[in-house]
């Protein structure tokens, strides 16, 4: 169990944590919310022993192991195998107590090391570690290259790996979706929900929290509240209390004005003195409620283009890549597609499959290795790069970047006028001074909207651009792209926005672009069918290699046949053996799935604003009853597992 009790933490002189209360339970999986610079990241740094608590009680159990994602990147000729491999630390542990065992030729050590060996998984651990690195989107040959040869979004898909492969009781994980694509990040909630340990995620990603967390910690002024359920469930009870805190502030203010009235009429008056004086002390003894005082929504808009070109674009045997040293690298090829004004167009596909080498090439970053791409007359091209870094200067200003942009799109702005629109995106007083290099993620992501939207484009080529975004900024993304009246082509891992912004798709696979007929729900059930020819494919491969081997060694036809004709006879008497096994399994699998939806249920229902106390106190206790229940049949299913397994082996 984590426990935070009257825990006051700082950074510098600001105060991010104060009086903060909160227990976490073992196995639960929470979100931790709040706006970018609410401390977030400093509540991991408290848990994980970076940072010591200024006042309170931070207690954790002290013989749980954290894993986290280091955020440096390794520099290593290390393989990316071994290098995940070194994150199992329990592994690692081991194979060093044998190797000083062995070294000291110790017996009775080296027997006591082979069992931690094996406690620690040794003989599965290399195939484990490449099953997290095919999920994160890595290929076969990538598996044994050397650490350094991959760029850095790779080098943190690694880190990532790295922190999966440990098996760990607490889990802490900051953003781990922002260098992944719609396939890897599937595969990582499907990882996540299997997870058995407590997890702690930092996520501005709605479709993601909803799908692994049960519990969400908001973080706002310092303040740190708890709230039992996913983020879609926190919106609604959270709105719910807004409502009731500014309707307990409203009716105390009224109190408030009804006795202060009273001693200015009465205080002058003998008669009354007494009794002015004593609302006096009730007013002083009054414990005063704060207002209901947040942040203030951030909201822009596209400015209307010039012009709407209609075609806007017309790709014909299109070939994209990169130039080579010994010629150009075509990675997508005969693309024939036209781009209408007013499309909203989301572009799907892995990583590596060529999404942001078509929106390179559309976006003039790089030249067409072959075929046409043909621009509508007065095409305004307004580019979002997966790296901001691309797109600006790590010495400019905000100020001095908006200077410079505008004496080619606008030579008429003056530098108030430009600090003004600046203000629009949070960039007042001192930040539009700042230098870019120094800003956060975030703020960068935000200067790079600001620029877009002073363009004023008719078509806006969007690649990744939530990546660092809080919660509130990609809402106000996705308001302002559909009330956009240009066209827009989006690449992003960020399903809600994708489904808010988007009525068509293009998918990017095999060197080809394609329509793809469907929404993200088919786009999915599409990722999970291609996930299961690889791995059959594998199989097979695997298969293919072991019957190769065993033709050269020269083993008799006949004796196979007899193998296999025991190895089915064996089966059959297993799957006897294992029938009323399973059927119990799928009673409990089938209540289980049962009560977890009566739970979602009653969650939701917990964020309904006419509940009186009576049946609050009812579904409490009706939550209680079905978390006891999901316990118990979760302990079954183990059992049943477990016993599966024992007849397998």
């Amino acid at each position: 169990m984590i426990t935070l009790r009257n825990v006051t933490l700082r950074r510098g002189a600001k105060v991010v944590l104060e009086g903060a209360n909160v227990v976490l339970n073992p196995g639960e999986k929470a979100g931790l919310v709040g706006r970018n610079g609410a401390g977030k990241s400093s509540l991991f740094s408290l848990m994980a022993g970076r940072l010591h608590a200024d006042a309170g009680d931070f207690e954790m159990p002290p013989t749980w192991r954290l894993g986290e994602v280091a955020q440096a990147m390794p520099e290593t000729e290390q393989p990316a195998t071994d290098f995940v491999l070194d994150g199992d630390l329990p592994l690692v542990e081991a194979r060093e107590a044998l190797a000083a065992a062995e070294a000291s030729n110790d017996g009775h050590a080296i027997g006591e090391a082979h069992v931690k060996l094996e406690e620690a998984g040794a003989f599965d651990a290399r195939s484990r570690a490449q099953a997290l690195l095919l999920g994160l989107g890595f290929n076969l040959q990538q598996l044994d290259a050397p650490v350094n040869s991959f760029s850095g979004g790779w080098r943190m898909r690694l880190q990532l790996a790295r922190a999966l492969m440990c098996p760990a009781d607490l889990l802490l994980l900051d953003e781990p979706t922002n260098h992944l694509d719609l396939d890897a990040l599937v595969w990582l909630e499907g990882w996540l929900q299997r997870f058995k340990g407590t997890l702690l995620v930092i996520s501005h990603d709605r479709e993601f929290l909803d799908a692994i967390t049960g519990v969400t910690l908001h973080l706002e002024d310092a303040q740190l509240t708890r709230y039992g359920g996913n983020y879609t469930a926190f919106e609604s009870m959270r709105a719910e209390r807004l409502s009731q805190q500014a309707s307990a502030y409203e009716r105390q203010q009224d109190k408030i004005a009804q006795l202060q009235r009273f001693i200015d009429r009465f205080k002058a008056k003998a008669t009354k003195a007494k009794q002015a004086q004593s609302r006096v002390k009730a007013l002083d003894r009054m414990e005063k409620l704060a207002p209901v005082l947040t942040a203030s929504d951030f909201s822009f808009q596209f400015r209307e283009p010039v012009s709407l070109p209609n075609p806007m674009l017309s790709l014909r045997e299109l070939h994209c890549g990169y130039p080579g040293e010994h010629g150009p690298i075509t990675i997508v090829r005969n693309v024939n597609r036209t781009v209408l004004a007013g499309q909203r167009i989301g572009i799907l596909g892995a990583n590596g499959q060529g999404k942001s080498t078509l929106v390179k090439t559309i976006a003039r970053e790089l030249a067409p290795v072959a075929g046409t791409l043909t621009e509508g007359k007065g095409l305004s091209i307004g580019y979002f790069a997966q790296q901001e870094m691309d797109l600006l200067h790590a010495e400019d200003t905000p100020l001095s970047h908006m200077i410079r942009l505008a004496k080619v799109v606008s030579p008429q702005a003056r530098e108030q006028e430009l600090r003004d629109f600046l203000g629009q995106f949070r960039f007042g007083g001192e930040m539009a001074a700042q230098a870019v290099g120094t800003l956060s993620g975030g703020e960068k992501a935000r200067l790079v909207l600001a620029s877009l939207v002073w363009q004023r484009p008719n078509l806006l080529l969007l690649d990744e651009p939530t990546n660092h975004l809080d919660l509130t900024t990609r809402e106000a993304l996705s308001m302002a792209l559909n009330e956009f009246e240009g066209t827009v082509m989006l690449v992003s891992h960020d399903r809600a926005l994708l489904r808010e912004v988007c009525d068509e798709f293009w998918l990017v696979s095999r060197g080809g672009v394609e329509p793809f007929d469907g929404d993200l729900d088919d786009y999915q059930r599409w990722l999970l069918e291609q996930a299961k020819e690889a791995a059959k494919a594998l199989k097979d491969a695997a298969a293919a290699k072991v019957a190769a081997e065993t033709a050269a060694a020269g083993e008799s036809p006949v004796n196979r046949k007899e193998e296999r004709k025991a190895a089915a006879a064996q089966r059959q008497k297993l799957n006897e053996q294992a029938k009323p096994i399973k059927s119990e399994l799928k009673k409990v699998e089938t209540r289980l799935a049962k009560a977890s939806e009566e739970r979602d249920a009653a969650l939701a229902s917990l964020g309904a604003a006419d509940l009186s106390p009576q049946q609050r106190a009812d579904v409490g206790r009706r939550l209680k009853a079905l978390e006891e229940e999901i316990e118990e049949l979760e302990m079954k299913w183990l059992e049943l597992g477990e016993q599966l397994e024992q007849l397998a082996g």
